[in-house]
């Protein structure tokens, strides 16, 4: 788990430094990269927090998965929709928000594998 925080982290970082040199974009590139850094850190807490439980453990990821979808598709619609009435360009929001996203989904998949390898044996 604190591998996956460390890889989410530091990608985090690298992400928010780049929007930030991203020049007169950086707002909207900020605003991306700030959404999908921030999601993906709490969901991976989420998953190392509920994920684990010794109940019914692939549901409980399940259930995280789906919330922090929820929440980024509600945090990305009113992000563009921020934008566009502020007369700034979508396209380094989108940029920002989803090359980071592809990375952190790989983490959190990567998570989630080692998360069913604690299982035990199947039926």
């Amino acid at each position: 788990m604190k591998r996956h925080l460390l890889a989410a982290a530091t990608l985090a970082a690298i992400s928010v430094a780049a929007a930030l040199l991203a020049g007169p974009a950086s707002r909207p590139a900020l605003a991306g990269a700030a959404i999908a850094s921030g999601t993906a850190l709490a969901s991976l807490w989420a998953y190392g927090r509920y994920g684990r439980a010794t109940r019914r453990p692939v549901q409980q990821a399940l259930l995280v998965f789906v919330v922090t979808f929820l929440v980024r598709i509600v945090l990305v619609g009113v992000a563009l929709a921020v934008l566009v009435r502020a007369g700034e360009s979508v396209v380094p929001f989108v940029i920002a928000f989803f090359v980071p996203y592809f990375a952190f989904t790989a983490i959190e998949g990567s998570l989630l594998i080692s998360i069913d390898r604690g299982i035990g044996k199947t039926a």
